[in-house]
């Protein structure tokens, strides 16, 4: 394309610019410092599917958006309507946030103006900084966060700061990072965002931010100042060690359905910025599950989403980006490529190149479980492990061997084309779900407070609730219950790849029962910082310091047990010792075993065994020892002889030194 799309300062003109391929006339609409009065309409020229304007005199801080005229046919996909002013796609910054409307979505002929109730794009010249090179490492800890709950119940952060990006530079929560030993904060959606329009209607609003208006502009309600908040947290963190990864949705907008609101790319071009069904141009196609998917595979879309991941880097400084139902970004018409262009692109920028790449490898289009089929430089959530990890520790049966798949790096998966390095990211709970707490304390789904009747949210959690479903004051059942999350956190950090941690798990938040709480902005929902479990926040960090130091546990190789002068990189033993064999393995309810990893090219460097016994009962665990080493408690540190007695539902990390 020969002219820069959105609004670029040359000289002391700026020249404004928009593509619609549909549409007859468009007009540039400059506001008061206020957004309130419209103080001037430009037309603007066009060359091409591109329409342009370059005025002389203003400034940084004008508001601005577009009016757009063409035909208004919704059975054929087209939606102009002059009287709707429309977010400029490369909108950087709104002066407030976004409220859904129902005149938002007003068919043309009501003549609804929408100037007054909607946001202005304000005009910036981003600072933009050479990046330095991410901090994140694969095989880390990634820390996923919602900015807005991370903060609001912290008492030790000014209260004018709660709930916003700033909030994460603040020494209470870099310390309680730096505790837990996190590598990477991943921030859910910080771009602005629109209420889903039944909303309202329940009395609720969005609490997560996955409906996007725009894909470079920052939510005014978590950065009150644009992008320098983020910056400045960055700056922050990254003093700390700690990078920060950035929750994109690139496969959907706040546009919704046909009968969503008309608010920046419906209205200027819907057949070139959504997907919409083969030869039924009024049919959007819905691989997103929100209505509306975007059209990655258009030129214009994808060099948005290229021009929008560099405008973070250069702008904030991030480490990468974790990308929403990524499916879509290699989406065509003929299904999902690895090798889409705009995949590549991502890959082979001179800005992006070295910079974090996490797909959530699912949507649900056809063909939209790509698990595993990613570019190699991309990492990618691993359900597969979420799953196996969980139904292991419920105590499903034949679920021994799904444990040592997952926990060895998830070849089955990953190492396809001779790849011998994981690209796995390994969680027990994500943002989407029960929360790691609930997961043993709830057998079922509790969504009532979501105002769908529980029909919203997955049914199928893998959980159990020790006896009593939900909040309980036995001593028995809370007992069983932490014991289930100190394994199963445990079980993390042995894993090989990346993991992930989402914010509260590591002192027992709760969220009651709900595995879907995107729509839950309260305090009831909020992380809980005050009734925090300070004893399992510090074994979380006891795990945390032990990987970090423990180079066998850092190494994101595959374990595949070949050996070399008699090391092999993993052993798999009963708990008496003697290696496994398949009867073992096959065994329906199996629920002990012992891996010995060691540094096959080393064998001064000492193992590392880890003790599994899912049973209800103590279990005796034996090791071998080798002449000049002994072995020790990895987490105390307390040195033993080769016989250990494991308490019930539990792991234990044994270092050989």
């Amino acid at each position: 394309m020969s002219i820069k799309l959105g609004a670029e300062f040359i000289g002391t003109a700026v020249r404004f610019a928009v593509y619609s391929s549909t549409a007859t006339q468009v007009f540039l609409c400059l506001f008061d410092k206020d957004g309130k009065t419209e103080t001037a309409r430009i037309e603007m020229t066009r060359d091409d599917a591109v329409f342009s304007v370059t005025v002389q005199g203003i400034k940084v801080g004008q508001r601005y958006g577009y009016r757009i005229d063409g035909p208004y046919d919704p059975d054929n996909g087209m939606f102009h309507d002059p009287a709707k002013l429309l977010a400029d796609p490369y909108a950087t910054r709104f002066d407030q946030p976004w409220l859904y409307d129902p005149r938002l979505s007003a068919p043309r002929a009501e003549e609804v103006n929408s100037a007054p109730f909607v946001p202005k794009t304000i005009l910036e010249k981003p600072n933009y900084k050479k990046p330095k090179p991410p901090l994140f490492k694969q095989g880390g800890l990634i820390y996923e966060a919602n900015v807005r709950a991370l903060s609001m119940l912290h008492l030790d952060i000014p209260e004018a700061e709660r709930g916003t990006v700033r909030a994460l530079a603040h020494p209470s929560i870099v310390s309680h990072l730096k505790k837990i030993g996190v590598d990477a904060i991943e921030l859910m959606p910080v771009t602005a965002w629109i209420d889903e329009r039944h909303l309202g209607l329940l009395g609720l609003t969005n609490a997560w931010g996955y409906n996007p208006v725009t894909m470079m502009a920052v939510d005014p309600r978590l950065c009150p100042n644009g992008i320098s908040d983020l910056r400045y947290a960055t700056d922050a963190l990254r003093k700390a060690g700690i990078g920060v990864i950035l929750d994109l949705v690139f496969n959907h907008t706040g546009e919704s359905d046909r009968f969503g609101p008309v608010i920046s790319m419906r209205g200027i071009d819907s057949h070139a910025y959504y997907r919409h069904v083969p030869g039924q141009p009024g049919l959007l196609i819905n691989d997103a599950g929100t209505g509306n998917t975007l059209q990655c595979d258009h030129e214009i879309i994808s060099q948005l989403i290229i021009d929008s991941l560099r405008h973070f880097v250069l702008a904030a400084g991030v480490d990468g980006f974790r990308f929403d139902l990524a499916p879509v970004l290699g989406r065509s018409a003929t299904g999902f490529d690895a090798g889409a262009k705009l995949l590549t692109r991502m890959q082979n920028d001179d800005v992006l190149s070295d910079r974090i790449l996490i797909a959530e490898p699912w949507d649900i289009g056809p063909g939209g479980y790509q698990l595993g089929n990613f570019p190699d430089k991309f990492l990618e959530w691993n359900d597969r492990a979420r799953d196996d990890l969980r139904c292991f520790w419920r105590g499903d049966a034949w679920k021994l061997g799904a444990l040592a798949t997952r926990i060895a790096g998830s070849a089955d998966i990953f190492g396809r084309n001779d790849a011998n390095i994981t690209r796995t990211v390994n969680f027990l709970a994500a943002h989407d779900g029960f929360t790691l707490a609930d997961m043993v304390a709830y057998d079922h789904k509790h969504n009532n407070a979501n105002g769908e009747h529980n029909r919203d949210g997955h049914n199928d959690n893998h959980s159990w609730n020790n006896g009593v479903e939900g909040e309980t004051h036995d001593p028995v059942i809370l007992a069983a219950r932490k014991a289930d999350l100190k394994a199963l956190l445990s079980t993390l950090f042995a894993t090989r790849g990346s993991i992930m941690l989402t914010a509260g798990d590591e002192f027992g938040r709760t969220q009651h029962g709900n595995n879907n709480a995107y729509a839950q902005d309260n305090a009831a929902f909020w992380v809980d910082w005050a009734g925090r479990d300070v004893d399992l926040e510090n074994h979380v960090a006891a795990l945390a310091k032990m990987r970090r130091n423990n180079p066998l546990l850092k190494d994101q190789k595959f374990l595949v047990g070949k050996a070399n002068d008699d090391l092999a990189d993993v052993t798999w033993l009963r708990s008496d010792g003697v290696p496994m064999q398949p009867a073992d393995w096959e065994h329906p309810n199996a629920g002990t075993l012992t891996m010995v990893l060691a540094d096959p090219d080393n064998s001064e460097i000492g193992r590392l065994a880890i003790l599994f016994n899912r049973t209800d009962e103590p279990v005796h665990f034996t090791l071998l020892e080798r002449e000049g080493f002994g072995w020790r408690n990895g987490m105390t540190q307390k040195k033993s002889g080769a016989h250990f007695d494991v308490a019930p539902r539990s792991v234990v990390f044994i270092e050989e030194c």
